[in-house]
């Protein structure tokens, strides 16, 4: 993958390549560092977290810029480094099972009892925005990270998982955007906008900010592959 299309350092090519180097790569480590780390700003400490007391749409922004924004970038910065878990423990760190087990964090704490824990007590919102980011920069370590050349197994498995990630928020957030009527019944909607209004509004900015993230991922992943496929039949 060249490095324009690619999301972090370049892609292993199963032994054609050198390893990525802190020393060589330390400038995107750093871009994706920040970007991160302002996206957790924006999220938990502007007015992001008051405003979803009582506003849908509010909360959900929070949860797209934790997993959809900095979780990726965050993910992305650790990854090929040394500070990699996934260099010690490539098993543990599974992309399928990776995005399996965000798969429910995501979809338990969109229940109306854990969603209204969150909504409504400090302590719930730290519980569902910490897990929400743990859960998201495992995904993506999970698929990018590792020792490198990085198999072509790992890859695949890394696309597979990203694209179900990718699947289950676009799906989700259909569910809200097009459900009938309101989920939570304890939400009373936000300004002149009714409950079902501001849950479609939510369900909306995950649908397009969550779904397009983890397609990306995907695609790049599948792009390196393609193009590893394509050197091969040259070589041959």
């Amino acid at each position: 993958m060249s490095d324009s299309l690619s999301l972090s350092p370049p892609l292993e090519r199963d032994g054609r390549t050198t390893l990525r180097t802190d020393s060589l790569f330390s400038g995107w480590r750093i871009c994706y560092l920040i970007w991160g780390l302002i996206s957790l700003i924006i999220a938990w400490l502007g007015p992001l977290p008051r405003l979803a007391h009582e506003a849908f749409f509010a909360h959900m922004t929070m949860h797209m810029l934790v997993v959809a924004v900095a979780a990726p970038m965050l993910g992305l910065a650790i990854a090929g480094s040394r500070f990699d878990p996934v260099m010690k423990w490539p098993r543990i760190f599974s992309p399928i099972p990776a995005s399996v087990a965000e798969l429910i964090i995501v979809w338990a704490w969109h229940a109306p009892q854990p969603h209204h824990l969150a909504r409504m007590h400090t302590w719930g919102l730290f519980a569902e925005q910490g897990s929400f980011l743990l859960a998201g920069i495992i995904v993506w370590l999970s698929a990018f990270g590792g020792p490198l050349p990085r198999s072509r197994s790992r890859s695949g498995a890394g696309v597979i998982g990203l694209l179900l990630t990718s699947m289950h928020m676009t799906l989700l957030g259909a569910l809200l955007a097009l459900a009938p009527r309101s989920v939570y019944d304890h939400h009373q909607g936000f300004g002149s906008m009714t409950a079902l209004q501001d849950q479609h509004l939510g369900g909306a900015i995950m649908l397009v900010v969550g779904g397009i993230a983890y397609l990306w991922g995907g695609v790049a992943l599948t792009v390196g592959l393609v193009q590893d496929r394509k050197q091969d039949e040259a070589v041959e």
